[in-house]
């Protein structure tokens, strides 16, 4: 989510058929960050992996209540809805064309945090030509823990210098930078809000554009920098 697939217009069309809010996109872009804010500190104090339905859902309460939305207004049946939306997500404009000439070069995985199904319904509704896909539930590891790269990259039969790992999370990035992969990091408008993106042109093997909505930047960027 947030890479290949721009799930802030997604969760902006679920909300459209819910309860009004008065701000449809702080809602959402306050949703994302509580989200990350949990896998990290899941991870920090040693969690074992968690489904991520359960952890926005748990999200999802705390920001309906910090705003004083009660169940009287948005009830179970509704909060239930809104957090399988994230399960159907419509990819970047560039992100069908750049992996169909990346996947002509390379092996072409999506490494994700979550259940093997929510990666598997996003890849379905996006339509994301993916050879495979390696869940944070199918290796009983969390991102950014180094071990879940290394598996991951065990699992491929391959080297970590032979490996780029391809994501709009600066965090992601460092992670798998530690354990001796390559680096692409997509700027997408949705992503990483607390970030030097400055900086970050600076920190990875490649920085790629990818916040003009068009279908010429992003991943077709990277197919044609890595020249497939």
């Amino acid at each position: 989510m947030g890479t290949c697939t721009d799930w802030h217009s997604s969760i902006l069309s679920a909300l459209d058929s819910k309860p009004p809010l008065a701000d449809p996109h702080s809602f959402a872009m306050a949703w994302r960050a509580g989200f990350f804010q949990e896998i990290h500190r899941r991870f920090q104090v040693g969690d074992d992996p968690e489904d991520i339905d359960v952890t926005h859902r748990r999200v999802l309460d705390r920001i309906l209540s910090e705003r004083n939305v009660g169940m009287e207004f948005w009830d179970e049946e509704t909060r239930n809805d809104l957090v399988r939306s994230w399960h159907i997500q419509q990819a970047w404009p560039d992100a069908v064309k750049g992996l169909e000439r990346l996947r002509n070069k390379f092996f072409v995985i999506v490494l994700a945090n979550g259940t093997t199904r929510l990666q598997l319904d996003i890849i379905k509704s996006s339509r994301l030509p993916f050879h495979t896909l390696l869940s944070s539930q199918l290796l009983n590891l969390t991102k950014p823990d180094p071990k879940i790269y290394q598996k991951a990259i065990n699992f491929l039969d391959l080297k970590p210098e032979e490996c780029l790992m391809v994501a709009s999370h600066a965090y992601d990035l460092r992670a798998a930078a530690r354990t001796g992969m390559k680096t692409a990091y997509i700027h997408r408008s949705t992503e990483d809000p607390e970030e030097d993106i400055d900086h970050l042109r600076q920190t990875f093997d490649f920085f790629v554009e990818g916040t003009d909505g068009s279908d010429i930047s992003g991943l077709v960027k990277l197919a044609n920098i890595l020249q497939t």
